[in-house]
């Protein structure tokens, strides 16, 4: 089976700081790298490495070919990427002692992959593979109609959070990944509480306290601690996570079993200082316990 996933490609520009700036503050950074980051591309990584084929929708500019074949050496199928007369995206990423960070995106490129080659990419799979999208890109309601038209588990990441992006793909999901303050922002546009959501499978992510998975067929609502480690920066942790979940149900495993390692994931990525780049490996995974 195939994840396609509808996502961002982005430059990342990652600054270690002594504190996440405050308004009109001016820090010196002790470091800073640049790597392959956008949480699409992120989740593309982290499925292609825990195991998947991975096909990544998207867009970059000349300035991001380098994006492009990085994706492809970490096994991304990256076919349906197009190169685009646009600015590459690309995050400006703050990183703080605590492992905290604050990001400034640039969409460039990701807001202009076009309809029609969504359309050419969703064709070449089958009933029953997998769609993801998160609000980095154009075209996800269109996305998510056409994946659910073909039969695909369609998957939505809502993040960065946008109220109307949610309800504009809410009546095609069948899987709706979200963070604790985006899920308490969801119930406040709805006017209605997390579980009744009209999605067949919910996980909130709720950090160092571990996830929650919300099944409403069967009256699930369980909750997964996390594993105790010690971050040193929470950067793509949750693009991690997600990336995991998927590679699991696509490989079979039941959602108890996905989440549980892709728990096991997101606490080694933060362990590790980046993003896409050092997203760890299914093998990795498997052999890590925590503190």
């Amino acid at each position: 089976m195939t994840i396609f996933n509808l996502g961002s490609i982005n430059a990342d520009h990652v600054y270690r700081v002594p504190h996440l700036p405050g308004a009109g503050e001016t820090l010196a950074a002790r470091s800073m790298q640049t790597g392959l980051g956008g949480k699409g591309a992120n989740m593309s990584v982290a499925a292609a490495r825990a195991g998947s084929h991975v096909a990544h929708i998207g867009a970059v500019g000349k300035d991001g070919l380098w994006a492009r074949d990085r994706l492809m050496e970490y096994g991304v199928d990256t076919r349906h990427i197009a190169q685009l007369d646009v600015p590459t995206g690309h995050a400006i990423i703050n990183v703080d002692d605590a492992g905290e960070n604050a990001i400034t995106l640039l969409s460039g490129a990701n807001q202009e992959i076009s309809e029609d080659a969504i359309g050419q990419a969703l064709s070449a799979g089958q009933t029953g593979d997998i769609l993801v999208m998160q609000n980095e890109t154009n075209a996800q309601s269109a996305a998510a109609k056409a994946g659910s038209k073909l039969g695909f588990r369609v998957c939505y990441a809502a993040a960065p959070f946008d109220a109307d992006a949610v309800k504009a793909v809410l009546p095609f999901l069948d899987f709706l990944i979200l963070n604790e303050v985006e899920a308490q922002q969801l119930e406040a546009a709805l006017g209605r509480q997390i579980e009744d959501m009209d999605v067949a499978d919910i996980i909130v992510t709720l950090g160092s306290k571990g996830a929650r998975w919300i099944n409403a067929a069967s009256g699930t609502d369980q909750h997964f601690e996390a594993l105790k480690v010690t971050p040193v920066d929470t950067t793509g942790a949750g693009d991690t996570f997600t990336g995991y979940v998927l590679s699991a149900l696509d490989r079979g495993l039941s959602m108890g079993q996905a989440i549980s390692l892709a728990m096991r994931a997101a606490a080694l990525m933060v362990t590790r200082m980046g993003t896409a780049d050092v997203i760890p490996d299914l093998k990795e995974v498997e052999a890590f316990s925590g503190l």
